[in-house]
């Protein structure tokens, strides 16, 4: 089975979130369940530097570009994954972001950048080329135009992978002159969306079937809450539209090995884990106290994750006894209220502003608690790597947290099925609440260390999703 697996990210080379972490490791997953997968990015700085490429084609003209594009090929950083990089340097060789500049505004021409990304995919599709795939994987609207190129002369079937519903590549109608999109496309039954083009729903209609990240959130996409105006569509089309879980990389996040912890455990030898909470506080300046929780989170701080929700009892949690290590950005008064908050509580909040994956790895050691009050939240991942620590997760019931975390609440810790601590509302005094029930929980040590264990011994590999992608793809290759 051939598989292009076509990204605007991968993880060791870009990475911006979750999807940089699931197309690095899935496409791993599924070589060793032997498929011949292979990812398509675009040449990046970061990119080109990590990589020994080689030119494998360097006369590709595509319209409206005006020097031809170069193709280069080489092997993901692990040895496992072949990859293919597009060379366009006035494209994607620029500083600030991938998707921002410097100043974290979106880059006015992504619709071309990531035009020409699912242009030269849609190649591999509809011509004799370097490899021909059976089926291209899309993720997320910036590979959603290749379905809608592959609409004519195409022999492969395509799958549209969504991580976010949130995010959709709309822009104006040039896009389709420009690109050279086939004219009928552009409708309501099309990739037109209120007179504007939206790359999302290129993939989402033209694409033979539909993935998402979560067997929840693929219900809740399908309601106007969380179907960002593309709910009607999805639920035409749900018949076609399957959730599947995402899964993590279980040997980069393992606290037996993992390179960035200096105390190393596992569920024999769990009290190793005070360790590198007590290192964590040394790094992070923060009180040391055994009577104290630290809570951790890593993310973006924006609304989607609840920091607004957050922000206004942060105070209250400190003073119902806990303290917190924060990793992130985004949002620029967010940012700046938790700066705030953390000049008053020096010893008992930290906030770091940025991603650093040492940092992100050594949060999740030595945190006790990890705290996710989301919006929404396709899958997540960070309450996956928590359990795996020993790290006990509290989230909000949506999306792949709903799929995931158990809570504690008195049936299943007689059963010991629980796995953390869930809040069901939108709503800062119900999670606040939800995290003081944490709180007291943390002082019964007979029942803290089962939910700890019963998180650790989870399955979270990725062999179980890899496998319901493999069936996927077999269903679509005999359809």
């Amino acid at each position: 089975m051939r598989v292009l697996f076509v990204t605007s990210e991968a993880y060791p080379l870009v990475k911006t979130g979750g999807l940089g972490d699931i197309c690095y490791a899935l496409p791993n997953a599924l070589r060793q369940l032997g498929v011949d997968v292979r990812l398509l990015l675009p040449g990046y700085p970061r990119v080109l530097e990590q990589l020994s490429l080689i030119e494998v084609h360097e006369n590709i003209i595509l319209s409206p570009l005006q020097e031809p594009i170069r193709l280069l090929a080489g092997i993901m950083p692990d040895g496992i994954t072949p990859v293919y990089v597009i060379k366009y340097p006035r494209l994607y060789e620029r500083d600030g972001g991938i998707y921002q500049d410097s100043t974290g505004k979106d880059w006015p021409d992504n619709y071309l950048r990531f035009g020409m990304l699912a242009k030269v995919a849609a190649l591999f599709g509809s011509h004799s080329f370097l490899f021909k795939p059976q089926i291209i994987h899309c993720n997320d609207w910036q590979t959603g135009l290749v379905p809608a190129f592959l609409t004519v002369n195409s022999y492969t079937k395509t799958v549209m992978s969504i991580h976010n519903m949130a995010y959709q590549g709309i822009f104006g109608p040039k896009v389709v002159e420009e690109l050279d999109l086939p004219p009928e496309t552009f409708s309501m039954v099309g990739l037109e969306y209120y007179g504007q083009v939206s790359f999302l729903k290129a993939g989402l209609h033209y694409a033979n079937w539909i993935t998402t990240v979560s067997k929840t959130y693929a219900k809740e996409i399908q309601t106007p809450t969380y179907g960002c105006g593309l709910d009607g569509l999805l639920k035409q089309r749900q018949q076609q539209l399957t959730g599947i879980l995402n899964g993590i990389d279980t040997e980069d996040w393992n606290p037996e090995t993992d390179s960035y912890l200096r105390n190393h455990y596992n569920t024999n030898n769990l009290h190793i884990k005070a360790g590198n909470t007590k290192a964590l506080r040394t790094k992070l300046q923060l009180a040391q106290s055994k009577q104290l929780p630290l809570i951790g989170m890593i993310t973006r701080l924006i609304e989607q994750k609840g920091i607004d929700l957050l922000v206004p009892i942060i105070e209250a949690i400190i003073k119902s006894g806990a303290q917190f290590a924060i990793l992130g950005n985004g949002d620029k008064d967010l940012e700046t209220s938790l700066q705030q908050l953390a000049a008053q509580n020096p010893k008992h909040l930290s906030v770091n502003l940025g991603y650093n994956e040492e940092l992100a790895h050594q949060i999740e050691a030595g945190a006790n608690l990890f705290l996710m009050p989301s919006q929404f939240e396709p899958c997540g991942l960070n309450q996956m790597y928590s359990m795996r620590y020993g790290t006990i997760p509290i989230v909000r019931r949506t999306g792949g947290l709903a799929d995931t975390v158990i809570d504690a609440n008195p049936a299943n810790i007689k059963n010991k099925t629980a796995t953390g601590f869930v809040f069901e509302e939108e709503d800062s005094e119900e999670l606040l609440a939800c995290v003081q029930r944490a709180l007291t929980f943390f002082h019964d040590k007979k029942i803290w260390h089962q939910l700890q264990l019963t998180g650790m011994n989870r399955d979270f590999s990725w062999g179980k999703s890899a496998r319901q992608y493999m069936s996927l793809y077999d269903q679509l290759l005999v359809s």
